[in-house]
């Protein structure tokens, strides 16, 4: 990026509060994919852009957006008020974060530019004055779009000038491709559009035929994560699912790993058997569940971010929702909804200052791998992803690396440098900590914590509007307790500690100060029976009973 050829944001031709707001978001310079990206959609032309994940594709597409949007009302002639652009996403949580960026990027302009996020469901009556207004940006996914087009909330037909599809890879994966088709057919026939996403795969090329016109093909030279100087990616070997549990609970209790984690796991049942591990020896940790309110979902990745807690278990399968494939893809309304479809985390949701990623579970797919690395390393922190992996999966591993170094055969996950003879102390007290989280307990603990956040969710959603002090005490890594907890496996005898590890456990413990030799001359000798004795004679006789 030191290159003097590399074109500034000032070289863009933006309009000045658009450079005032990249200013106040620390942006010195653009990123590879801005940098290739604005020009070419200022020019007008439809992009089909690839860039990894965390690599700035938002902004990529937002600035010119806007750029396009404060042109037209500077310049052109007066029209009405109308929809101008429309933003489609897979999830929830990245319409939220996409109508977050662009909020902040029309910072300056907010008069001018007006932005409506409509992926939420429960707040249809809302959304429905709010688009009365017609925002210029209108940010959702494609069913909340449809049923908004449907509904004639929403009219697009005669004023829609950009379309956004943001992961666009992910849209048939999510069962989206019926709904996309008939969204299609309430747009005009003439708009630019722009698909972004972190992989090329045949859902992005049946996108590209159906939504863009004679496009520019951005496939960025870069890896598709961070070099080694920035992200370390790891590997151990563990014999049995025993050891994995171990390694896990020596990695946290005795704090070898520091700062913020993510904890992926393939199941649902997984993250609570997880949670309910970590409880037994007093780590506190929360499940990022996709049955659970929206609220409650981003309450848990906001008090994250603000350092209220350092662990948070989520899933790619569950919350993300596995791959739809063959007939069932497309076909909406028979979709499993125990899960929230439109709820993600791998992909695309904002973690902040993660410092470690633990994939717990293999990734299912090397892309999955990706996308779970992805959420460490951004914005040039440091960070460290640490794969645990038993003997039967090495040869699915070996397809991750494979992927992971373009064919080059050059090790990208190294060994994790770790002696498991050292910590067989501790391997007894993992096993009365398992033995106790039953598929009983688990089921128990994921109703009662569903039960618990739609209390919050709902019955007290008035009550936080108007405290939202209040709202920060909510946590949710509070122990759930369906499992029995034995507090003693809470605390960490110094004796089972390696002698190599027992600074980083008590780094400010100060040792206790052996007693004074007359005082222990005068605690050994002192006749325990003899002192009781003495205090009775003090005391003198008592009455004897009537």
């Amino acid at each position: 990026m030191g290159d003097p050829e590399t074109l500034g944001f000032e070289h863009m031709g933006l309009d000045h509060r658009l450079l005032q707001a990249v200013t106040d978001l620390g942006w010195s310079r653009p990123t590879l994919i801005q940098e290739k990206a604005i020009p070419l959609a200022l020019e007008g032309k439809d992009l089909l852009a690839r860039a990894r994940t965390g690599s700035g594709k938002t902004a990529a597409y937002a600035i010119p957006m806007l750029q396009q949007l404060l042109h037209k009302k500077a310049t052109g002639p007066a029209v009405e008020q109308a929809v101008r652009a429309l933003v489609l996403v897979p999830t929830k949580e990245l319409a939220r974060q996409a109508q977050s960026m662009i909020q902040q990027l029309a910072a300056y302009c907010a008069r001018d530019i007006r932005v409506a996020n409509v992926s939420a469901a429960e707040d249809s009556a809302s959304q429905r004055a709010v688009l009365m207004e017609k925002p210029d940006v209108v940010v959702g996914t494609p069913s909340r779009i449809l049923n908004h087009l449907q509904q004639d909330n929403l009219k697009l037909q005669d004023s829609l000038e950009l379309l956004v599809v943001d992961e666009a890879d992910l849209l048939f994966s999510f069962g989206f491709e019926e709904e996309l088709k008939s969204l299609l057919c309430h747009l005009p026939r003439i708009y630019q559009a722009f698909l972004m996403s972190a992989t090329f795969n045949e859902d992005v090329q049946a996108l590209k035929e159906l939504v863009l016109h004679n496009p520019v093909t951005l496939k960025l030279q870069e890896s598709q994560l961070p070099g080694p100087d920035q992200l370390q990616q790891f590997q151990v070997v563990c014999e049995t699912e025993e050891d994995k549990f171990l390694l896990l609970y020596a990695l946290l209790k005795l704090s070898l790993i520091r700062g913020k984690s993510l904890l992926f796991v393939n199941t649902m049942e997984r993250s609570y058997r997880l949670r309910l591990f970590l409880e037994q020896f007093s780590i506190p940790a929360c499940v990022l569940n996709g049955e659970l309110p929206l609220r409650s979902r981003c309450h848990i990745i906001s008090q994250f971010n603000q350092g209220f807690y350092d662990c948070v278990i989520a899933t790619d399968a569950e919350v993300l929702g596995p791959p739809v494939k063959g007939k069932d893809r497309g076909k909406g309304p028979k979709r499993n909804r125990a899960a929230d479809p439109e709820a993600g985390v791998a992909r695309g949701i904002d973690f902040h200052h993660v410092c470690a990623v633990l994939n717990f579970d293999l990734p299912p797919t090397p892309e999955a791998y990706i996308h779970r690395a992805g959420r460490t390393a951004r914005a040039n922190n440091p960070g460290i992803v640490l794969t645990f992996v038993l003997p039967t999966e090495q040869s699915h591993l070996g397809k991750i690396e494979e992927l992971l170094s373009g064919g080059s055969g050059a090790p990208i996950l190294l060994p994790y440098q770790f002696r498991m003879e050292e910590i067989e102390g501790f391997r007894y007290r993992c096993r009365d900590a398992m033995r106790s989280v039953t598929k009983q307990a688990i089921r128990e603990a994921r109703l009662k914590e569903i039960k618990e956040e739609l209390l919050h969710s709902e019955k007290l959603k008035t009550y936080f509007e108007d405290n939202p002090r209040d709202l920060q005490l909510l946590r949710h890594d509070l122990p759930l307790h369906p499992a029995v907890v034995k507090p003693h496996l809470g605390h960490v005898p110094d004796y089972l500690v390696p002698p190599a590890l027992r600074g980083l456990l008590h780094p400010h413990k100060k040792r206790k100060k052996p007693p004074s030799s007359k005082k222990a001359k005068k605690a050994k000798t002192q006749n325990p029976l003899r002192s009781f004795r003495h205090r009775e004679e003090k005391r003198g006789p008592t009455a004897a009973p009537s």
